[in-house]
């Protein structure tokens, strides 16, 4: 007797091959170039496929960069802080302007200006968890006395990564890779723990 088809099997195939695809176009062409018929012609599947699993193109292409980022931009702990931070820094400023992420990343940011649902997704898949990613390394290392107890590590973040993503978005990116270790070195700066003034 011959068994019947595993829909579950199948379902993760068509998905998997949606998300490639989505990812695929956007890379080669561009985020607002793509489209839903676009993305279901290279994927093999029916338009009513995508819409059963996703509300609109950005949301489709948001899952395929969660997924396409992975463990990536996870923060490490060697026990400087200048030197995780330069290698998180400029892993993320690589990430934006080199390879398949930086179309992706710029689509789905322009597109969330304008949709409340795909930007209330992107900020908690893919910016909360680093930045409680980036803010628990900051504590650490204000903890153990490298950084200021003073200022908030949600303000040290910023401070931080404010200038990549600006310098990405108005095409400097390339720019924002070269100057990462001296953008860290220029914040720490002012975030070193003063000298004992008494």
């Amino acid at each position: 007797m011959t068994s019947a088809p595993n829909s579950e099997r199948r379902s993760e195939r068509a998905r998997r091959a949606i998300l490639d695809a989505a990812f695929d176009l956007v890379s080669r062409k561009g985020f607002a170039k793509v489209t839903i018929e676009g993305i279901a012609a290279q994927a093999g599947v029916g338009k009513p496929t995508i819409y059963r699993w996703w509300g609109s193109k950005g949301a489709v292409v948001l899952e395929a960069m969660n997924e396409e980022l992975g463990d990536d931009f996870a923060f490490p702990d060697t026990g400087d802080i200048a030197a995780d931070l330069t290698t998180q820094i400029t892993a993320v400023s690589q990430r934006l302007v080199t390879g398949r992420m930086s179309e992706a990343f710029k689509g789905v940011m322009a597109e969330a200006q304008n949709d409340a649902a795909l930007m209330k997704a992107f900020r908690e898949t893919i910016l909360e968890p680093s930045i409680a990613e980036c803010r628990a390394r900051l504590d650490s290392a204000v903890a153990a006395g490298q950084l200021r107890s003073d200022v908030p590590t949600d303000v040290m973040v910023d401070l931080f990564y404010a200038p990549v993503h600006y310098r990405h978005f108005l095409g400097f990116g390339d720019d924002a890779v070269r100057r990462s270790a001296d953008l860290v070195q220029d914040v720490l700066l002012g975030l070193r723990p003063r000298p004992d003034a008494g």
